[in-house]
């Protein structure tokens, strides 16, 4: 678990045109981020369009990113299905790979469990996986407030962390103040990185972190060195970038468009998802520019 903190990209998925994983691409990619600097990688999540996995392709993704690694940094799998019984057996399928954790949404079909039943489904994923979780909480209508989540990692122990998403920084902030040592949580709010960092988060899991790793890097070791003035400056640049990388409805595409900008093959998206056009192309390409990090 203490392995478990600073800048944890969560890859992409690299299809090609006719929607099959490019395997291959996946592993040159890991090796992209780890030489970055990440500090840990994330595979399937919703960035990684880990909704679209079958359960066949879910291990040979994961097994795909641990053989990548080598142990370099430790890998989080991501797990999206609409059931404890589905999310179980998807964790098991890969128990025996180095994994550091599981980072599991709640259900995100239209019904939201309640808050007994949600302490419950994430009980009987520790007990039946055997691993240890990461709460993804990014669903908005399974969407899980600050006193839920202390109240889960409290009754279930194996849970030891939440990336926290949506936007939200004074929901962060709640969950930051209440948070029990030992436990860990990770920003996913894109924007605000730098104040996430500022609050007390413990690392990032998130796209931009995967869009431009190396500057996202930078600011979390400029927070931890005391350095404000770097990273402001470095907060204010990857926030042009996140404004470019909008709309969310295809962000794993445009963060696979600017990672492919940079010179990381990163595929396409699977459909019925699209790449972005050429406007948004060239956004994002004048974002990297102001980065530095195309020419």
């Amino acid at each position: 678990m203490t392995e478990l903190s600073g800048v944890i990209p969560p890859a992409t998925t690299a299809f090609d045109q006719r929607g099959e994983i490019l395997f291959e691409a996946v592993g040159e990619q890991i090796n992209w981020l780890i030489a970055a600097g990440a500090n840990g990688v994330a595979v399937g999540g919703s960035t990684g369009e880990g909704h679209t996995l079958t359960a066949e392709e879910f291990p040979q993704l994961i097994a795909t990113a641990v053989d990548a690694a080598a142990g370099r940094v430790p890998v989080i799998a991501g797990i999206i299905t609409d059931s404890t019984r589905d999310s179980i057996k998807r964790g098991q399928s890969i128990r025996d790979m180095d994994v550091a954790a599981l980072q599991i949404t709640p259900v995100h079909y239209l019904f939201r469990p309640n808050d007994d039943a949600m302490v419950e489904h994430f009980r009987a994923l520790a007990g039946e996986t055997g691993q240890k979780i990461i709460i993804y909480n990014v669903v908005p209508w399974t969407y899980l407030s600050p006193a839920l989540l202390l109240r889960i990692m409290a009754e279930v122990p194996e849970v030891i962390g939440v990336k926290q998403s949506a936007g939200d920084l004074k929901l962060f902030a709640d969950l930051m103040a209440d948070i029990r040592p030992g436990n860990l949580v990770f920003s996913a709010v894109d924007a605000l990185m730098y104040s996430s960092y500022t609050l007390g988060a413990h690392g990032s899991i998130a796209a931009i972190l995967s869009a431009a790793p190396k500057p996202s890097v930078a600011l979390w070791n400029a927070v931890k060195d005391g350095d404000h003035a770097t990273a402001l400056d470095l907060h204010l640049k990857l926030l042009r970038l996140w404004n470019a990388l909008m709309p969310h409805d295809n962000l794993p595409a445009s963060t696979k468009y600017a990672q492919t900008a940079q010179g990381c093959d990163a595929g396409i998206a699977r459909q019925p998802m699209s790449m972005p056009d050429a406007a948004h192309q060239a956004r994002i390409r004048s974002a990297l520019k102001h980065l530095d990090l195309i020419a």
